[in-house]
């Protein structure tokens, strides 16, 4: 069977095993020891296989005889599954201003809280403009109360810092 070189994702195969001998194994599975790579190609021509390059480091090279398009759709199954399996992280933000009221703070807390429960990181940002840049301390209050009104278990990775004219904390949720 002919492969192109392009779409192997730098698996050689058949010709492209460019080495003097190889440690082979059959389709089997079984080991068949150093054998010349010329003597494996035939071996996999007369079973209607590719000869596949499976551990290109070792020395020699590892080749297995095998279905070369079954082979790649099992390695591309498995790594859709291992995506599958990934918890993907989001970071949300929120941004507010040192002069923020009661009310609104509640409801900016609330919001951290539902962002937590779904497993996001959060960004709290809190934007200075012209003169509040001298009272940073009323910025860095606010981040302390939003975290008092929040009601499950978190973790403060980055704790409030300024950043130009934003100050900013990020903060997650405890893991289960």
């Amino acid at each position: 069977m002919a492969y192109n070189n392009n779409n192997n994702k730098g698996q050689r195969i058949n010709d492209m095993i460019r080495v003097r001998e190889v440690r082979l194994i059959d389709d089997e599975g079984n080991q068949k020891g150093i054998v010349p790579t010329l003597e494996a190609l035939k071996m996999a021509k007369e079973k209607d296989l590719d000869l596949v390059e499976v551990s290109p480091n070792a020395n020699p090279p590892v080749c297995k005889i095998l279905d070369f398009g079954k082979y790649r759709f099992e390695q591309e199954k498995k790594l859709r599954e291992s995506k599958k399996n990934q918890k993907v992280l989001k970071l949300k933000e929120i941004r507010m201003q040192p002069k923020i009221g009661s009310g609104d703070l509640d409801t900016k807390a609330k919001h951290v809280q539902e962002f937590l429960d779904e497993g996001s990181k959060v960004k709290v940002t809190i934007r200075f403009r012209g003169r509040e840049l001298a009272h940073t301390e009323l910025g860095y209050d606010v981040l302390q109360e939003v975290l008092k009104r929040l009601t499950s278990a978190y973790v403060v990775e980055k704790a409030p810092a300024m950043d130009g004219k934003t100050m900013s904390m990020t903060i997650s949720a405890k893991a289960k």
